[in-house]
């Protein structure tokens, strides 16, 4: 019989949230904490652990879950670490509705779809000693993936989508999305721009600014003539697109003099090694991302799925995860513990609420609302898919 779910080497007292209405305060009276409530279907929350089973098996982002880790942890529990590399969050929710999996680390623009779904579970807080009082508050009570009252995400880590540029070329620092946007810009053919549906957000918050009239104050809740607006914006930009990337292709199309300006991430900016390449979040905000780990509603391995999220929201093994993948650690104590870390929660604005107060970060668009209106229906995420791929044409 395997080891009771009392610990790998570190727990501590847990908290309940609250939920909140909006990802960020920036740019739009959004609605308020409790506003909003979604229905969802009803998936029973674990009342206590049990004994770990033989194994968990895991959806993944590259770096989140690597040997140096899940060892100690296999060693501690004796669950054996099974873990499945995906590269969307679109792969994720697909990999996660065949019922094979019991953990994902789920961004934003999945976890609200696999709530929605009735793919994951409500989590019980009190389970996971580790989720206290250290995990930032950002990262608490977001919409994303606490509903109703109820905690669906155990957070991993955060980053947002800045302004990248090579000062070379773009030798005046950018303050505004603008250069990529506007029709005008002087460095149309060089722009780069994330390859997905839910970077209609991106120019949702550029019209929340530009264009007020629309009545835009949430970038996730968009009806038909707000989509229709973002879309047309996504066309215009279109033209000087010069690369729709992914994590994949971001460095090179900025190294190899493809792009010149364009959405990024700081972990990306820094891949480069090149100090001309530099980042600006712009005055309008941006989008951004943040990552937890779902529990899947079927789970078979529930308990070393709970082992699993209090251990790696310990400091020491949430710190490495995001040093590994390149990222602001949930677990601000980590920053703490070294100058090493404390140097990289200073580079990626780990504990700077004000910081990240300016990022919305990604929410999957639903038929509700998310920004409390109740007179129009919004368009969800199949719509945004649809409305993307008439942009890329």
């Amino acid at each position: 019989m395997h080891k009771k779910l009392l610990a790998p080497a570190a727990l501590v007292a847990a908290v309940g949230l609250a939920l909140s209405g909006c990802a960020s305060s920036s740019g739009g009276d959004a609605a308020a904490p409790g506003e909003i409530k979604i229905d969802v279907p009803d998936v029973p929350m674990m009342e206590q652990l049990g004994d770990t089973e033989d194994e968990v098996n895991i959806v993944a982002w590259s770096g989140f879950v690597e040997d140096a880790w899940a060892k100690p942890f296999e060693e501690a529990t004796g669950c054996t670490v099974n873990r499945k590399v995906a590269a969307t969050s679109d792969e994720m929710v697909q990999l996660m509705r065949t019922g094979e999996y019991d953990l994902v680390s789920a961004s934003g623009d999945a976890s609200l779809r696999l709530i929605v779904d009735g793919g994951v579970q409500p989590l019980n807080t009190e389970l996971i000693p580790n989720f206290g009082d250290d995990i930032v508050e950002g990262m608490k009570g977001q919409l994303y993936d606490t509903l109703n009252g109820n905690v669906y995400g155990i957070p991993i880590g955060r980053g947002a989508n800045i302004l990248q540029y090579d000062s070379s070329v773009v030798t005046e620092e950018p303050t505004s999305w603008d250069v990529v946007w506007e029709k005008d810009s002087p460095y149309a053919g060089k722009i780069a721009a994330y390859d997905s549906p839910i970077y209609i957000a991106d120019a949702a918050i550029y019209l929340m600014e530009h264009e007020p009239d629309l009545g835009i104050t949430n970038p996730y809740a968009l009806d038909e003539t707000q989509l229709q607006a973002a879309t047309d914006l996504l066309k215009q930009q279109n033209a000087m697109v010069s690369e729709y990337w992914s994590p994949a292709t971001n460095v090179t199309s900025f190294t190899g003099g493809n792009s010149v300006v364009g959405t990024s991430w700081e972990v990306l900016r820094k891949a480069t090694q090149d100090e001309k390449f530099k980042s600006v979040l712009p005055e309008e905000g941006s989008t951004g991302w943040s990552d937890a780990w779902m529990l899947a509603a079927d789970s078979k391995n529930p308990n070393c799925a709970y082992a699993w999220m209090d251990y790696t929201s310990a400091p020491d093994v949430n710190g490495q995860i995001a040093m590994n993948f390149g990222m602001a650690p949930a677990n601000a104590a980590f920053c703490e513990t070294s100058d090493e870390a404390q140097a990289h929660c200073d580079y990626f604005n780990a504990t700077d609420e004000d910081y990240f107060k300016q990022v919305w970060f990604w929410t999957t668009p639903i038929d509700q609302c998310l920004d409390g209106r109740s007179d129009v229906q919004c368009t969800n995420y199949q719509d945004w898919t649809n409305a993307w791929a008439t942009v890329k044409g």
